[in-house]
């Protein structure tokens, strides 16, 4: 086939020549445009631009452009907590050009609503474990409340007076609560919100007493005096608030909840591609770029293989249920 009559290229080109020339080239070792071979990679994001989820899949898309050639952009679908987005997911093509940046609410919600369109599980393939944050439990600076041991003894001396904000009811700061509230054997009244920011917002002014939420949220609350830390949900002590013990540490080692972040692919993407994108997103995950960007959100960078996603998943998906029954709580 002649190459050259199919572009055009004239004898006394030689800036399309050697472009031609260059192509050939490229093309020995493998490579091809990413517009003509690859398609764009879309990342869907269950949720408003902003948050930790969005940043992520943000970040990604970035090093995806620059470091591989590829066509990757972010594209948000909120709505239903977060169940729009993944639904979307769920349905497309399992060819990797389109994949799903979940967050901890993708196994919650399993809990919560019977009547999913998906399966968290066997709609879906795990790429890899992006990153997790820390959950702490903070309470209003009127609470006279300084420790966790402090706190658990004024509620069970009021029970059912103390309340707490959330998110909303079934989200991922509604639950950990709940679970608290079963460990550690304290009634404690839930007063839901239509947004994490607007719970937040009462609790600092005092119309609410608790709440469990991702430390960089009231970070800037801590940091004045408004919210005080009670104890912190991950394994180990928070880097940036380094005084405050886990629950584990205090005789609660169920109650460690952290807020997490995958990518996820539609079922039946072919192995070699997840481990591709496993690959690529493991890199990603080890730059400066990308860790100064997680560490702006208090999210701390994972990866690792597809089998360590599919473990945490399992996990996630298994965990809450139980919690859900005894606490009744049922979808909106």
């Amino acid at each position: 086939m002649d190459f050259r009559a199919l572009l055009g290229v004239q004898q006394g080109d030689r800036v399309l020549r050697q472009a031609f020339a260059l192509a050939l080239a490229l093309a020995a070792f493998g490579f091809t445009p990413a517009s003509s071979a690859q398609g764009t990679l879309t990342m869907t994001v269950a949720s408003s631009p902003g948050v930790g989820a969005d940043i992520l899949a943000r970040a990604l898309s970035l090093h995806f452009s620059n470091e591989y050639g590829m066509s990757a952009v972010v594209e948000n679908r909120p709505g239903a907590s977060g169940n729009i987005g993944a639904d979307h997911v769920a349905r497309a093509k399992p060819d990797g050009h389109s994949l799903l940046v979940a967050a901890t609410t993708f196994a919650t919600n399993a809990a919560v609503d019977k009547k999913l369109p998906y399966d968290p599980i066997k709609s879906f393939e795990p790429v890899a474990l992006l990153g997790t944050g820390t959950m702490v439990l903070v309470v209003n600076d009127e609470v006279p409340a300084d420790s966790l041991k402090a706190f658990i003894a004024l509620a069970k001396s009021k029970p059912g007076q103390i309340n707490y904000a959330s998110a909303g009811n079934g989200t991922p700061q509604h639950l950990a609560m709940e679970l608290f509230k079963q460990e550690a054997g304290v009634d404690l009244f839930h007063v839901p919100f239509k947004s994490g920011g607007a719970a937040v917002n009462d609790l600092a002014g005092g119309h609410v007493s608790a709440m469990i939420a991702p430390i960089h949220t009231v970070m800037t609350l801590i940091k004045s005096g408004k919210l005080k830390p009670i104890a912190v949900m991950s394994g180990e002590r928070e880097s940036t608030v380094p005084e405050v013990p886990t629950f584990r540490e205090q005789g609660y080692p169920k109650v460690q909840v952290d807020v997490w972040y995958a990518l996820m692919a539609p079922a039946g993407t072919p192995a070699d591609i997840i481990k591709d994108l496993n690959r690529k997103v493991n890199e990603a995950l080890r730059t400066e770029a990308m860790l100064q960007s997680l560490a702006k959100q208090s999210i701390k960078a994972q990866g690792g293989t597809p089998e360590r996603m599919a473990a945490v998943l399992e996990n996630e998906v298994t965990r809450w249920p139980p919690v859900v029954r005894a606490a009744g709580i049922s979808a909106d």
